[in-house]
């Protein structure tokens, strides 16, 4: 099977649950931006691929073109997974918990190219999966908020108690409404920790396209109205 992941903190978690139940993944599967980055966390390549040698799995690449559209988005998934369902894999795996809306999107699309999806943290209560995350010795740093809901001062910090203590009442203590996103940087999962160090916040605008194209189907952002801020993260 296959591991749609993303870098952040539930698909570590995620991961980790697979290989508790003796799950056989076999590969990691990541869309980044054609430049370089994670679409939506913004993590630069370079961290992306020594997750993947920690995590000792080979990585798969899908490189999302600027502003991809829905239709573009969707046969490019479609194409990779022809390429993977030749490898006789044909189960994906992904760390969602809540959205409904984005499982059916990937089960719909899922049916159609005949996979099977397992979600491992499907409707579990989020403040059990960041005490399980914390407790069992996870690590991630927080590379990207959504500005509506947060300010800059949670950007660039680390995924702990006083972390989630801090939140503002109404966010998700895993921002599973897209509040904030991260990058994991050790675990029980890795062979060893991912070493960054912070570089530079940037602040950026989405707004809805224009020209009559669907929008880019990226992970849980339903309101393209807004700003995000990330944080660089830079290999040490």
């Amino acid at each position: 099977m296959v591991f749609n992941w993303s870098g952040g903190k539930d698909s570590a978690l995620a991961l980790w649950f697979c290989k508790q139940q003796n799950m056989d993944v076999t590969k990691l599967l990541t869309t980044v931006s054609e430049e370089g980055r994670i679409t939506m966390h913004g993590v630069d390549n370079a961290l992306l691929q020594k997750q993947a040698r920690a995590l000792e799995l080979p990585l798969q690449e899908i490189v999302l073109p600027h502003n991809c559209p829905m239709t573009t988005y969707s046969e490019l998934m479609h194409n990779a997974w022809q390429q993977l369902k030749h490898e006789d894999i044909d189960t994906a795996v992904f760390g969602d918990i809540y959205l409904e809306d984005l499982r059916t999107y990937r089960d719909v699309h899922a049916e159609e190219i005949g996979v099977k999806n397992i979600y491992p943290l499907w409707k579990i209560d989020t403040k059990e999966i960041a005490e399980t995350f914390i407790k069992n010795g996870f690590k991630s740093v927080v590379v990207c908020i959504d500005a509506k809901v947060l300010d800059q001062s949670f950007l660039g910090r680390v995924y702990d108690q006083s972390f989630i203590n801090d939140l503002p009442e109404g966010v998700d203590v895993c921002g599973e409404n897209g509040e904030f996103h991260t990058f994991c940087f050790d675990g029980p999962i890795f062979s060893s920790p991912i070493h960054y160090v912070l570089g530079e916040q940037v602040h950026k605008s989405y707004t809805p396209q224009n020209d009559g194209e669907e929008e880019c189907f990226i992970d849980d952002v339903k309101d393209w109205n807004t700003g995000f801020w990330f944080q660089n993260l830079l290999v040490e």
